[in-house]
């Protein structure tokens, strides 16, 4: 085997211990994080708190009516219905109790 007719690789590496000159020490204050995620519950985990709490089962649009009726709006409804006159279901006042309990235990009430 000749090496000029093959190509070869030569890796040279050199490890050198050191003890680090600088440290870096970063607080973290996982209260602090926790309390920015406060009021960001998902529509999921209202409907789980809810049907753990009062055993009712609650739909998206009930939520949606109950947090408007709050003043926590969103984004803008793009799911408009066609004709003006179209009706939507209302929550019932059983249901509506339970989740506004359910947005001041996520605080976000």
């Amino acid at each position: 085997m000749s090496l000029e007719s093959e190509t070869t690789v030569e890796t040279v590496c050199l490890l050198v211990l050191r003890n680090p000159v600088t440290h870096i020490n970063i607080d973290v204050d996982v209260e602090e994080m926790v309390q920015d995620k406060r009021g960001l519950a998902t529509y999921g985990q209202i409907k789980d708190y809810v049907l753990e709490h009062s055993g009712l089962n609650v739909s998206s649009l009930y939520i949606a009516q109950v947090k408007q009726k709050h003043g926590i709006i969103e984004r803008e409804n793009y799911n408009k219905p066609k004709s003006e006159d179209a009706r939507q279901p209302q929550c019932p006042l059983e249901k509506e109790r339970a989740i506004t309990e359910a947005l001041k235990h996520f605080g976000m009430l």
